[in-house]
Parts: structure tokens; C-alpha cells; sequence
């Protein structure tokens, strides 16, 4: 049997810890059907060392009375300061540390990410977070390897995931990884999981950090955001910064966790991808209101950093059509 131990760390999500219990609770029923008993053994541990006595049906255990486990899983953290988590969570690396050093592998939901990045279990190793945090992760934990289009990463033992419902995508790894592809089907289809989604890039929106504490960077940003629309190139809209260009990117990248060059081609790719989901501009249009000035480098551009075409990316997101799609799967006529 598979000691499965699932730590609950302070500032969880509830969600991403109720639905790792629901589908290895499933997994574990349907295995249990066909030979007798279940496959893993869920165990809850705690960073509290007086932690409550029960979480749900559940005993839960202080990491510091914790046995070896083979699989950690690691949920997301919920809204709020991620340092703020961490610092929350400190004595569980040390936790973490030993139980890898002693055969266990560790996968991580979502934000969870940061907890092992902190913890240096993911130096040198390849990663992905939510794709709204993901330039947060690399530019606190630059050591990290970021896949911050993957869904899911596997690198000597460590697994993890993408945002939301890319949880389940790791987790139907997860259950594959030991419980073999039949039982992963049944999972999948339990939970209506599609299992080809190869990447999560299209979901993400570029917010930079603004109160990094650098007076000299935010008059970089403000310039860029206020005069991304007319196509000048980055040289032009930081020459009026007050240092050198090289001292600008040194800052900028320091703080902001990208160059100069490419916070300009994120924020005119953010504004392409809002005028493609809230207007029925032409991606001609769209384009030469987002700075640029070439269709086919355009969509190049814009396939690169969301993983579909421009198109691709209004008939998934753009309001109007799925307002209309809602309505015509209602048998509402709409105009």
C-alpha cells in the first residue's frame, strides 16, 4: 500500500485540498472493488504541532510525528501574500527535505509551488505554478526552471501543476504514475476530465507587480503601459528615463522578473487579447491597436506567448459569442 501523506498547510485553498481527498478517495474506491483493498493510504499532516485532532472523517498528525511516506502532496495556497504562506508553513521544509532524501517523491498543486521553490527542492529543476503567478515564482526563485505553459512538470521526483484544473491533470498523472492507465481512465471519466490539455498559457493575464519599491522601474512601466499602442520601439519609450539603458534592464529585470523588451511585447499582447475578447475588431484591427504593424510577425507573436492564434483565442474567450453559444445551447434565439 502507498503511504499517501497530504500535508495541510496553513493558508490552503479548501478547494484544492477537498478535491485531492475526492479523487484519491475515488481511486481508491474503485481499486478497492477490484482487489479487496485500497491503494493508498491517506494520511493528513500538519505544520502545528498541536494541530486539531481531526480534518473532516481524517486524524491529523504534526509533521514532526510524521513517518515516511512514498507521495507528498502539496495543495494550493489560497489568495493572499504568498511570503506571507511561506513564512506560515517554514517548519515543513526541513519535513520536506528529509522525506525526499529518504525516497518519498513530492508533488505540488498549483501554488503550492512556492512552498517547494522556498524550500530549494525545485533548484534546478523544471516547474510550473499558476500562469498568473508564474513570473512571481521565477523572479523570487530564479534557480527554478520555469515551464510556465506546462500543465504539469515530473523532474526526479518532483511533480507540478498548473493552475485550478490543472490539479486534476497531475493528479491523473499521479494516479497513472502508480496505479497503471486503466484506473486513471476511470478517474478521468468519474470526473469528466479531458486529458489533452498540453498547455494552460492561454489562461494567464499579464499582471505585473507594481509595488516592487523601485521609483525608477514604475516610471518605466507607466511609460510603456501609457504608449504601447504606437509601435515605437523600447529604446524610444525609456529614453527619457533618468539612467543609462543598461542600468534600466539591470533594475527592471530585478525587479519585475522580465526585460524592459519583454514586459513592452506582454502588455501589447494583453491588450490584443482583451480587444479580441471584448470587441469584434478585425485581428487586423486588434493588431494595429496593440502596436504592432506586421500581421504575420503579429500572430507569430501572439500564438508564442498564448499558445493558440488569434483567432483560436476569440472563439474560446470573446463575450458576445459565448453569451450567443450560451443561449443557442438553451434553444433561445438569438441575433
Amino acid at each position: 500500500m502507498i503511504q499517501l501523506g497530504l500535508l495541510i498547510t496553513n493558508k490552503h485553498r479548501l478547494l484544492s485540498v477537498a478535491a485531492i481527498l475526492d479523487v484519491f478517495e475515488s481511486a481508491n474506491m474503485f481499486y478497492e472493488r477490484e482487489h479487496g483493498a485500497p491503494f493508498f493510504n491517506i494520511n493528513l499532516f500538519s505544520p502545528d504541532i498541536n494541530p486539531p485532532q481531526f480534518y473532516g472523517a481524517y486524524e491529523i498528525s504534526s509533521v514532526t510525528l510524521a513517518e515516511q511516506q512514498n507521495l507528498i502532496l502539496v495543495p494550493a495556497f489560497g489568495a493572499g501574500d504568498l511570503k506571507a504562506s511561506i513564512a506560515k508553513n517554514q517548519i515543513c521544509i526541513p519535513w520536506l527535505w528529509d522525506q525526499y532524501k529518504n525516497g518519498a517523491e513530492i508533488a505540488s498543486f498549483c501554488t503550492g509551488a512556492f512552498l517547494l521553490a522556498a524550500a530549494g527542492l525545485l533548484n534546478g529543476k523544471e516547474a510550473t505554478t499558476h500562469i498568473d503567478a508564474a513570473m512571481a515564482l521565477a523572479s523570487n526563485f530564479p534557480e527554478v526552471i520555469m515551464k510556465s505553459d506546462a500543465v504539469v512538470t515530473d523532474d526526479h521526483g518532483i511533480y507540478t501543476s498548473g493552475g485550478a484544473t490543472s490539479s486534476f491533470h497531475l493528479m491523473l498523472y499521479l494516479i497513472q504514475r502508480f496505479c497503471g492507465k486503466e484506473l486513471t481512465l476511470r478517474t478521468a471519466k468519474m470526473f469528466a476530465i479531458d486529458m489533452d490539455r498540453e498547455q494552460q498559457t492561454y489562461f494567464g493575464t499579464f499582471s505585473p507587480s507594481l509595488d516592487h519599491g523601485d521609483g525608477l522601474v514604475n516610471m518605466a512601466q507607466q511609460k510603456i503601459e501609457k504608449e504601447y499602442q504606437e509601435g515605437s520601439t523600447i529604446e524610444a519609450l525609456i529614453q527619457d528615463i533618468p539612467a543609462s539603458r543598461r542600468n534600466v534592464v539591470r533594475r527592471f529585470k530585478q525587479a519585475v522578473g522580465v526585460t524592459p523588451i519583454e514586459y513592452l511585447q506582454r502588455t501589447r499582447i494583453e491588450a490584443a487579447k482583451k480587444l479580441l475578447a471584448q470587441t469584434d475588431q478585425s485581428v487586423l484591427e486588434v493588431m494595429l491597436n496593440s502596436g504592432y504593424n506586421d500581421l504575420k510577425s503579429f500572430r507569430q507573436l501572439f500564438k508564442k506567448s498564448t499558445g493558440v492564434t488569434p483567432k483560436e483565442y476569440r472563439d474560446k474567450f470573446n463575450i458576445s459569442r459565448l453569451d450567443g453559444s450560451r443561449m443557442a445551447n438553451r434553444g433561445v434565439p438569438h441575433y
